[in-house]
């Protein structure tokens, strides 16, 4: 990776504009999970954080880490598009292993819709295997659900 990038960090306090302008940018976000909700959920534990690459006030890149007491996992992995091709997502990632690794944590793991190929390569470019299992999901809050239901088509 290029020394030159910018080093990970946790969100700081006022850029939550900021990495929820990245997010959209990069098609991470659906209205059946609110991102500030999300960002605060994410501050709220201590087993979770919300790492940010960032040059001055942009965020070029993000990526939540969390550990659920049995396997660490990471969401809103996501790279400024003008960004793309420099080493961030990589420098993400491995800014999210240390994050577990200090923490006792010997197995990560993410999820990837079936029909994002491009992603699926740059994991496995990074070691990451599929874990032939299927992820099963249940709504358990009907408002939730009900956004998801009127919206899901568009994604």
């Amino acid at each position: 990776m290029p020394s030159d990038l910018p080093a990970f960090q946790s969100l700081p306090q006022g850029a939550e504009p900021a990495v929820i302008a990245l997010w959209d940018r990069c098609g991470s976000t659906r209205p059946w999970n609110p991102p500030e909700q999300d960002i605060a959920e994410l501050r709220a534990h201590e087993t979770a954080d919300l790492l940010v690459a960032m040059q001055g006030d942009k965020v070029l890149a993000s990526i939540a880490v969390g550990y659920d007491g049995h396997r660490g996992w990471v969401y809103y992995v996501a790279a400024d598009p003008d960004c793309r091709g420099q080493g961030l997502g990589r420098a993400a990632m491995a800014a999210a292993e240390d994050w577990l690794r200090a923490r006792g944590v010997h197995k990560l793991q993410l999820m990837v819709r079936d029909n994002n190929l491009q992603v699926m390569g740059f994991y496995e470019s990074l070691g990451y295997e599929d874990a032939k299992c299927r992820v099963m999901q249940k709504w358990i809050d009907p408002e939730r659900e009900q956004i998801f239901l009127e919206t899901s088509n568009d994604f």
